[in-house]
């Protein structure tokens, strides 16, 4: 096993290719902008989709200099708990059932029951 192992090469670091014969392909150059002005420059092959929106080293969206405006896919609001809460329950059921949850609360611990909240506002 030692005899087949390569000696004197770093092959994670050196490459023995050269760029002989290699013909790169043209490239533009791309600037977006984002909403605290900074503007970023990048290399694209004149083949490819240069894209509407980048992401900015400071985390906002970069738009294209001078490019279409991009296509935005409409966004649900996000469902909190209380949405989907009432998605299965009225709220007169959950002052119900609150009223319950507080009744055996307060018999655990021995205090005198309390008049019923939804009576009280009514």
């Amino acid at each position: 096993m030692a005899e087949r192992s390569l000696r004197g090469t770093n092959l994670s670091t050196l490459s023995l290719e050269t760029d002989e014969g290699i013909a790169f392909s043209e490239r533009q150059m791309v600037s977006d902008k984002c909403a605290q002005g900074h503007v970023i420059e990048l290399p694209f092959s004149v083949e490819a989709d240069v894209p509407a929106l980048w992401e900015c080293r400071c985390g906002l969206e970069a738009l294209l200099v001078d490019g279409p405006e991009p296509d935005r896919k409409p966004t649900k609001p996000a469902r909190t708990h209380w949405d989907m809460l009432l998605e299965r329950r009225s709220v007169e059921e959950l002052e119900e059932l609150l009223d319950e949850r507080l009744t055996l609360l307060r018999e655990s611990r021995g205090e005198k029951p309390k008049r019923k909240r939804a009576a009280a506002s009514k």
